[in-house]
């Protein structure tokens, strides 16, 4: 029996991704460590179809669940119906589907080389706690990646991301046009890509209505319902000015919010109106029922899914990035 990836990188005492990276042609090695490596797998009997034969559907797709802190990336229903999107589109095309969760605290190159020497044909990793620097060790694996729901321009992938500036665009055009007052802004101290975005298109709408940027009330609270009522109550028992009407960062910092704004007295929305963001089910438990930006989340993960099939089959196709819109629910908070 021919020796393994692995046991070469062991004998020629160098990293198992190092030979990895030559054995599949990928970038990460010179041209003449490549060529070394090569000649040492053919001399020590290196069976070279396990190349090709890991580009089938034999292998699994790898659905990496990487968690900084546990802040935003959570058990939430949201993250429950995007993985939903991602098995499904997995079997529909015949693919097995692993989902790993891994976190910062724990994680170790020995995870990464598990997955590269498992029957891993594919990555796509949930971005939406990473920045670039966590995401580059799983880049530099000579295995296909799509980043979901998060975006950098600095790396080289496939990235299939919500349209965040769309949506915050459209929920803070909506409250200006029907409230007619300034919105304000219940705003995440936790700060991601995600919410990045969504305060560039809150602004984009203050700003197209000739409203000034520094004129617009922004409360920072924690990306949670409890954190976030928690925070509003501390805002609201400090009589801090308040805003007509609000966009929040998310459905459970709007849920928080909304609390804390009805346990002070406040109606909603005679008093204050709100709009969340991503649609999750307790928008509809509330009462007045939430007003929300829709996030079709099967199809999130439904369309990496298929990017990633398509780069696997064609690995020199050009990177794209993929962003899927959104829509307004008009409930009853506004």
């Amino acid at each position: 029996m021919g020796i393994t990836a692995k046991e070469l990188a062991k004998k020629l005492g160098i990293s198992a991704a190092a030979v990895s990276m030559a054995l599949n042609d990928k970038p990460g090695v010179s041209k003449e460590t490549r060529k070394w490596i090569k000649k040492e797998a053919e001399k020590y009997g290196y069976d070279f179809s396990r190349i090709k034969s890991s580009n089938n559907k034999n292998g699994k797709i790898h659905f990496v669940i990487y968690k900084k802190n546990g802040v935003v990336v959570a058990d939430t229903p949201f993250y429950s119906e995007l993985s939903e999107g991602i098995s499904e589109a997995c079997k529909q095309q015949g693919y097995k589907l692993r989902i790993q969760y891994f976190y910062e605290s724990d994680f170790t190159r020995q995870d990464l080389e598990a997955i590269q020497f498992s029957d891993c044909i594919g990555i796509i990793i949930l971005g939406t706690e990473l920045n670039a620097s966590d995401l580059l060790p799983f880049i530099r694996l000579p295995i296909p990646v799509v980043i979901l729901d998060s975006y950098y321009e600095t790396i080289d992938c496939d990235f299939v991301t919500i349209n965040n500036m769309q949506g915050a665009y459209r929920a803070t055009q909506h409250l200006i046009r029907k409230i007619k007052s300034q919105p304000g802004y219940i705003m995440s101290s936790y700060k991601i890509q995600n919410f990045r975005e969504r305060a560039d298109g809150f602004y984009k709408a203050i700003r197209e209505n000739g409203m000034s940027r520094s004129q617009s009330i922004v409360h920072e609270v924690s990306p949670s319902i409890e954190g976030a009522y928690a925070d509003m109550c501390d805002i609201l028992s400090h009589k801090d000015p308040l805003a007509r009407c609000y966009f929040a960062d998310n459905d459970l910092i709007a849920a928080g919010a909304f609390r804390a704004f009805k346990e002070f007295g406040y109606r909603i929305p005679e008093d204050i109106a709100i709009i969340g963001f991503d649609n999750m089910p307790i928008c509809q438990i509330l009462e007045p029922s939430l007003s929300t930006i829709n996030v079709p989340k099967g199809a999130l993960g439904s369309a990496a899914v298929r990017r990633l099939i398509e780069r696997i089959n064609e690995p020199k196709l050009p990177f794209l990035h993929t962003q899927i819109s959104t829509s307004f629910v008009d409930r009853d908070t506004t």
